[in-house]
C-alpha cells in the first residue's frame, strides 16, 4: 500500500471510487473519503455482487445458493495498487482504485472476472510465457435516449448537422466530434492509459480507439477504465455513448478486436515465430486452440442477446461469422496481420464491444493454451473471400452458445467450474428478462397479422 498511499498524497486526492467489475463489465463498489481507505485498506461487498445482472437481477434461487453462502456473506476487496487511475470529471481530486475479490480465508473470489483472468495468466507464467495484447474498442455516439421504445439517432456535429451514410476513416466525420474526442484523450492522458489511434468506423458517428500493445491485465483494467472514461465524456456533452454490439437497425455492429502474441518472459522473444522468421509450431497450435474452444467459450465474447445480432451473415459486412484464420483477411474471424517477425500476432475479430474485458482477455488466452498444450492442428489458411454461411462449428444464438460452454468439461477446469455455472446463469436470467419484453417488431409485424 506505500507505493498507492504516496501516490494519493502526491494528487491529493480526497475520495476513492473503490471499484471491481462485475460479470457484466459494470463497476460495482463504494465512494470512501481517502482517511478512511487508507486508514481500512479495502471495503467489504456482498458476493452476490458479482452475480448481479446488468437490469439489476439475480439468477434463480437454485443456482444462486448453490453458488453463494446462503447468509449472504462479504468479500473483502483489496486495492490493486497497479490499478489506480485519476478520475479526470469528477469536480473534487478523485481517484478510481479496482479492487480484487478475497473471501475471509485470503483466497480470491472464483466468480470474480479479475480471478478468472489472474487463473489463466498463472498458467502461462508456470511456462515462462507472458501474452501481449492489443484491443481495440468501437462505441456509437448517439443523441440522448430517454424512451427505449424509440431508434437511437446520431448527434448533432459541430457543422449543425446530423451525420448520414457510411463514413469509414473519414477525418472531417470525425473532427464533427472533436469537443468530446478531445476530452477523451484528454482524459485519458491524465490516466495514463495507453490510446494510440482514433479512427471514424462505418456506421454513423461510430469510432473506433486502438491501445498500445501491452500485459493483459493491465489492458483488461484499462478498457475497463477507457467505457467509463467515454460515457463520462459524452454526457458532459449532452449525448450518449453506447458499447452495445449492435445499437442501431442497419448499421454496423460495435466490436472489441484483440491482437495476441507471445513472449518468452526471460529473453522477450517472440514465441510466435522461429529464429529465421517463420511462424512457429506454437503459433499454429495457438491458432488451433482458438479454433477449437471459441464455439465452447462463445457466451464470453457475445454475453447478451444483443450481442448475437452483429453475426448476421451477408449482413453489414464487418462481423466475422466464421472460425478461419488467414493472413491479412478481415473476412476471417481469426486475422493474422502482415507484420515482422518479432510481431507476429492473431487477431480476434469475434468479440463484441459489449464484453467484458476480463473475460474476454481470459477466454482467448485460455483458448490459445489449450491449442499449445494439446499440439493442436489448425484448419488451413483462408486466402480468399470466407464464405458468407455461418459456421456450423459456431454457436451464433445465446441460448446454443450458453448450452455448449455448460456441457464442455475442459472450459470448467481450465476457467473453474463455480465461475462457470455462475456467470451461465447471469447469462440465463439476463435471457429470462429479455423474453418478458414485447419488441416493437411484435408488435409492427405480429398485432393485426396472425
Amino acid at each position: 500500500m506505500e507505493n498507492l498511499i504516496k501516490w494519493l498524497k502526491d494528487n491529493r486526492i480526497t475520495e476513492i471510487e473503490c471499484i471491481t467489475p462485475d460479470q457484466t463489465g459494470i463497476a460495482r463498489g463504494k465512494i470512501q473519503p481517502t482517511s478512511k481507505f487508507i486508514n481500512e485498506g479495502g471495503i467489504r461487498l456482498p458476493e452476490s455482487v458479482l452475480l448481479q445482472t446488468a437490469t439489476g437481477d439475480y439468477p434463480d434461487d437454485d443456482a444462486y445458493y448453490n453458488l453463494l453462502d446462503p447468509a449472504d456473506i462479504d468479500m473483502l476487496l483489496r486495492p490493486d495498487e497497479n490499478a489506480c487511475f485519476l478520475v479526470p470529471w469528477a469536480e473534487e481530486p478523485t481517484a478510481q482504485v479496482i479492487h480484487d475479490c478475497y473471501d475471509s480465508m485470503g483466497n480470491m473470489i472464483n466468480l470474480s472476472p479479475r480471478a478468472v483472468l489472474r487463473k489463466v495468466l498463472s498458467l502461462y507464467e508456470d511456462q515462462g510465457w507472458r501474452p501481449i495484447v492489443a484491443p481495440e474498442v468501437e462505441f456509437y455516439l448517439t443523441q440522448r435516449c430517454t424512451d427505449p421504445d424509440l431508434p437511437l439517432e446520431p448527434p448533432i456535429g459541430r457543422s449543425g448537422r446530423k451525420e448520414s451514410g457510411r463514413q469509414s476513416f473519414s477525418i472531417d466525420a470525425a473532427n464533427e466530434f472533436d469537443p468530446i474526442i478531445d476530452d477523451i484523450y484528454d482524459w485519458c492522458e491524465a490516466m495514463e492509459l495507453d490510446i494510440d489511434t482514433l479512427i471514424h468506423e462505418e456506421g454513423t458517428a461510430q469510432m473506433e480507439f486502438n491501445f498500445r500493445h501491452g500485459e493483459a491485465m493491465k489492458l483488461a483494467d484499462q478498457v475497463f477504465v477507457f467505457k467509463r472514461t467515454v460515457r463520462e465524456a459524452a454526457l458532459k456533452h449532452k449525448i450518449g455513448a453506447t458499447f452495445m454490439a449492435k445499437p442501431i437497425t442497419g448499421e454496423p455492429g460495435s466490436s472489441m478486436h484483440i491482437h495476441q502474441s507471445l513472449i518468452d518472459i526471460k529473453t522477450g522473444q517472440n514465441l510466435f515465430s522461429n529464429k529465421d522468421g517463420s511462424a512457429s509450431p506454437r503459433f499454429l497450435n495457438y491458432i488451433a486452440g482458438l479454433q477449437t474452444y471459441i464455439p465452447h467459450m462463445m457466451p464470453m465474447f457475445a454475453p447478451n442477446v444483443n450481442s448475437y445480432r452483429r453475426y448476421l451473415p451477408g449482413a453489414d459486412g464487418n462481423a466475422p461469422v466464421n472460425i478461419e484464420w488467414g493472413e491479412e483477411n478481415r473476412t476471417c474471424g481469426l486475422r493474422v496481420p502482415n507484420a515482422p517477425p518479432e510481431a507476429r500476432r492473431v487477431e480476434n475479430r469475434l468479440p463484441g464491444s459489449d464484453t467484458n474485458p476480463y473475460l474476454a482477455m481470459a477466454a482467448n488466452l485460455a483458448c490459445g493454451y489449450l491449442g499449445m498444450m494439446e499440439d493442436l492442428k489448425p484448419r488451413k489458411p483462408i486466402a480468399g473471400r470466407t464464405a458468407d454461411e455461418a459456421d456450423p462449428d459456431v454457436p451464433f444464438n445465446l441460448e446454443a452458445a450458453l448450452e455448449m460452454m455448460a456441457e464442455n468439461d475442459t472450459v470448467r477446469d481450465i476457467l473453474g467450474a463455480q465461475f462457470v455455472d455462475g456467470f451461465i446463469a447471469t447469462r440465463w436470467a439476463e435471457h429470462e428478462g429479455f423474453k418478458r419484453v414485447i419488441s416493437s417488431w411484435e408488435r409492427e409485424f405480429l398485432l393485426s397479422a396472425v
